[in-house]
């Protein structure tokens, strides 16, 4: 007995949502930093929301670089330093340029200079090639702190902005200094989430996982780790413009230290690494953490310790401590805390629906 199977009519294919939970939530954080100084006062911005954002977005920028790429950098604080005296010489010495055009000029500088120092990972990996990025930590420390041409012949060496404004409009009070730093940002987050979904992002992943194979399947490696060095020192260039003259005003080459690398590579470790937004987790961790310490030593009575010295060794030990056990109990980073929680939120709603 024979039996036919009769075709089922194509189904419609299922519409996806104009609007899917990703976009409403980057739509909705935009619209909530944007309204941050209706209600955050002066202090919060200079002093917490500024800084912990400008070092989320050089978070970003060594992310790209050991997340994605899987490459080791421990100089990033020498390409914030590139990005700073290249910003401070380019609105010194030609001032027809607007702030936007300097800003990106910077971070193409800051990109070269990272080219010349990421040649080493061609050959080395590795602890080998994080030694190796010290040598840019170190050279232009030196070079900015000896040659008085970068800071215009200053005596103490220090840049501050000749001019921060944008179409005639100051940018010198922290409202405004807030925008320009949420507002580079922002798209510089855009920036980075169009490379890693894109082929580039792909191919880094796969340099990151074994290189070997993928340079067996056609990946030009070499060309993509320097592309990678690139982009990490240009995102970490505007970040560096963004901390002298959009947080401290002011600054020399000693704000850019090593251990202000050492930051960067915790922000990106406690955050999260290969991710975008647990910078800024790992970002405010950094920043927040000694406040809160310096908080409680006001609270509680350390005049047992003696002097101040003391005091803030005990911190130090303390934020270290809190470091060790962060890494041990969630070698993740903060973002796969993050995502577990909403994770339990979302499984608890469907429960109870």
């Amino acid at each position: 007995m024979m039996t036919t199977l009769q075709e089922s009519a194509p189904s419609k294919p299922l519409r996806r949502p104009a609007f899917g939970v990703g976009t409403i939530a980057v739509v909705t954080g935009l619209i909530a930093a944007f309204a941050v100084p209706a209600i955050a006062d002066d202090y919060w911005l200079s002093s917490i929301i500024i800084p912990t954002v400008i070092m989320g977005l050089a978070g970003i920028g060594l992310n790209l670089l050991m997340g994605y790429t899987g490459l080791v950098s421990i100089g990033s604080a020498a390409f914030m330093s590139i990005g700073a005296f290249s910003t401070y010489n380019l609105l010194l010495r030609a001032p027809f340029l607007p702030l936007p055009v300097v800003l990106i000029f910077a971070g193409l500088i800051a990109a070269i200079a990272g080219v010349i120092f990421g040649l080493p990972s061609l050959r080395i990996k590795g602890f080998y090639l994080g030694a190796s990025t010290l040598g840019a930590q170190f050279s232009f420390e030196w070079l900015f702190t000896n040659f008085s041409w970068f800071s215009n012949d200053s005596q103490s060496l220090t840049i501050s902005a000749p001019r921060l404004q944008i179409l005639d409009y100051d940018l010198q009070s922290a409202t405004d200094r807030y925008y320009l730093v949420i507002a580079t940002t922002a798209l510089l987050i855009a920036l980075a989430f169009a490379i890693v979904k894109s082929r580039v992002g792909r191919e880094w992943m796969a340099i990151r996982d074994m290189d070997v194979a993928a340079s067996v399947i056609g990946i030009r490696v070499a060309r993509r780790k320097l592309l990678s060095f690139a982009i990490s020192s240009f995102f970490l260039g505007i970040a560096g413009s963004l901390w002298a003259f959009g947080y401290l005003g002011t600054s020399d080459a000693h704000a850019f230290n090593l251990d202000k690398s050492f930051q960067i590579l915790f922000i990106v470790i406690i955050g999260g690494v290969a991710t975008i937004f647990g910078n800024f987790l790992g970002a405010a961790f950094i920043v927040l953490t000694p406040i809160l310490l310096d908080r409680l030593s006001l609270i509680i009575d350390l005049s047992f310790l003696g002097d101040q010295g003391a005091l803030a060794n005990l911190q130090h030990i303390i934020f270290g401590t809190i470091i060790i056990v962060l890494l041990i109990k969630e070698p993740d980073g903060l973002s796969s805390l993050g995502r577990r929680g909403v994770e339990a939120l979302r499984s608890r709603a469907r429960s109870s629906n």
